[in-house]
């Protein structure tokens, strides 16, 4: 792994697989999630078909740049944007996803990548369209998995899950570990397990554990507002994937994309719920192979 700057006091940790002389594949994090998120099996599925894959730690989370001069707290936050709306919320919000869209442009120039193909889940896939959006000349393909427009109508989570994303992470090691069993609400019904969600807390956790991180994500996500118009403008090949079994962004969000981006193709996977598991890596990968083909 590699870290490099990509904009003015922000570094990057990145890890690469494959031929770098391959077409590239940036793949991007989502919410309060290190480049662990995209598996190596997973990341080697799309190196062995011939591409160059990049994965990275957004900013505030994982071995990139920390924003800690500017602490956001998560009542405050909440509290804001319920009285104020994303006006109010741009007030408190150090930055927005179009920083950290280019966060994601800055790594391909200091990789020396021209365009890419775009890949985002989740909170990635909300940076992964605005990458698409405001440098769609640095975009060969976009493909955004398990995320939404941010329009409020669409993609939105159940209580439970909601409850089990914005739930206090706790310091202590044991206890962090602990409390994964509560993401067990929006993961795959079939293939999700106590065991995996705690040994990928653990591995989350012993690299880097950066709570206040989050919170400036969150942030970020609700002060960039709606896509939508961005999505119905553009021009780049999009595929848009996403799990049935998804009760922190509900199907309806990549239904929502695949219906606004012209062209658009859309991927609904039986059995995935807001994760990857590993019996689903090949049908990703395939997917994901065969549109940046």
């Amino acid at each position: 792994m590699t870290a490099v700057p990509v904009t003015t006091g922000i570094t990057i940790e990145y890890e690469t697989f494959g031929d770098a002389s391959d077409p590239t594949v940036l793949l991007i994090a989502g919410y309060g999630s290190q480049l662990l998120s995209w598996a190596p099996g997973l990341c080697r599925l799309i190196a062995d078909a011939g591409r160059h894959v990049v994965r990275f730690d957004n900013r505030d989370v994982g071995l990139s740049t920390q924003l800690d001069d500017h602490p956001v707290d998560m009542r405050e936050l909440l509290a804001v944007a319920a009285d104020g709306g994303r006006v109010a919320v741009r007030e408190l919000a150090p930055y927005t996803l179009s920083d950290m869209a280019a966060d994601a442009v800055g790594l391909l120039d200091a990789l020396a990548v021209d365009r890419a193909h775009v890949v985002g889940a989740s909170m990635g896939g909300m940076i992964a369209q605005t990458v698409a959006i405001e440098h769609p000349d640095r975009v060969a393909t976009l493909t955004s998995v398990m995320s939404n427009t941010g329009e409020r109508e669409y993609g939105q989570a159940t209580p439970e899950a909601q409850a089990a994303l914005m739930g206090p992470r706790p310091a202590d090691r044991a206890a962090y570990i602990e409390a994964a069993d509560r993401t067990l609400v929006y993961l795959s019904k079939r293939f999700g397990t106590i065991e995996w969600a705690r040994d990928y807390a653990a591995t989350q956790y012993d690299r880097a554990f950066r709570p206040e991180g989050t919170i400036r994500q969150m942030a970020a996500i609700m002060a960039s507002g709606s896509r939508a118009d961005g999505l119905r403008a553009l021009s780049v090949p999009t595929l848009v994937i996403h799990g049935l079994d998804d009760t922190l962004i509900a199907p309806s969000g990549g239904e929502r994309t695949a219906e606004l981006v012209p062209g658009a193709q859309l991927l609904l996977v039986p059995d995935m719920g807001h994760d990857r598991p590993e019996p689903l890596w090949p049908v990703l990968a395939d997917a994901i192979v065969a549109h940046t083909a």
